[in-house]
């Protein structure tokens, strides 16, 4: 991936998260914006949106219907030549994540072998 499209993606990846976390109430969810991939042409980008504390259907589906309006808020605050059309994706790593740490916690509280004091010999 080129530079210039690193910098796009971040830019965008800044201000979707700024809008999604200032116009929007989420009603006890944490919605974040984890990344951003935008076609070369910058006419597509798909936002990957990570939810925890509750289902992430109706917030996928109700970024995804106001689209148009994040991609005129968006146009407002970035200078570029074609906003890209969103279209907001479920990034479920961070669930995922959090699955895994409860697991290592789980294994941790597991009885554990004691330890062989090996003599110098």
């Amino acid at each position: 991936m080129s530079k210039r499209l690193d910098r796009v993606n971040e830019l965008l990846r800044r201000e979707i998260s700024a809008v999604v976390q200032k116009d929007y109430e989420w009603h006890g969810k944490l919605v974040t914006v984890n990344d951003i991939e935008t076609t070369q042409d910058l006419k597509e980008a798909k936002v990957w949106i990570s939810v925890l504390g509750g289902s992430a259907a109706g917030v996928i589906e109700k970024l995804n219907h106001d689209h148009g309006a994040i991609q005129s808020k968006i146009m407002k605050r970035i200078v570029l030549k074609s906003t890209p059309v969103l279209s907001f994706r479920y990034d479920s790593s961070a669930e995922r994540g959090v699955g895994v740490i409860n697991l290592l916690q789980e294994v941790d509280k597991l009885p554990k072998a004691p330890e062989i004091d090996e003599e110098p010999g």
